[in-house]
């Protein structure tokens, strides 16, 4: 049995608190509230443990390194932000993709990433002043 520590609970309660799948810097960054000495190289040696106990997940998008939420999560998806980069939970799905595949296949699982603009950034955006004229005119 792993020891609990100050330092993975620490970690723990960032990822439950987000409700988002985190990268290992922003969990050091969350954590660091409760444990303010927190070094990366501590995140991700308890960030192992923890996916080893089945307590967190990988969170795997194409090309990305990975992410990490609280498991327990029915099947969902994912949400990519293009704007902060921040992956958000989709606890939706198109349902059956038997139909999609080519004739004769079988799917017997899937990923589904959405990409776009977060409702933080596009507020954001919304709020800026609109530019007038331009340079090139």
């Amino acid at each position: 049995m792993e020891r609990f520590t100050r330092q993975r609970h620490a970690i723990r309660t960032a990822l439950e608190a987000a409700g988002r799948p985190l990268l290992p810097v922003e969990i050091q960054l969350a954590a660091q509230h409760e444990v303010p000495a927190l070094g990366l190289a501590t995140v991700y040696r308890n960030l192992k443990q923890l996916v080893e106990a089945e307590e967190i997940q990988p969170v795997e998008l194409p090309g990305e390194p990975p992410r990490y939420e609280v498991s327990g999560h029915k099947h969902h998806h994912h949400f990519r932000c293009r704007n902060c980069d921040r992956v958000f939970d989709v606890h939706a799905c198109p349902g059956n993709m038997q139909k999609l595949a080519p004739r004769g296949f079988v799917v017997d699982d899937h990923e589904l990433t959405l990409y776009g603009s977060c409702s933080d950034c596009r507020q954001r955006a919304s709020a800026r002043p609109a530019r007038r004229g331009s340079a090139h005119a």
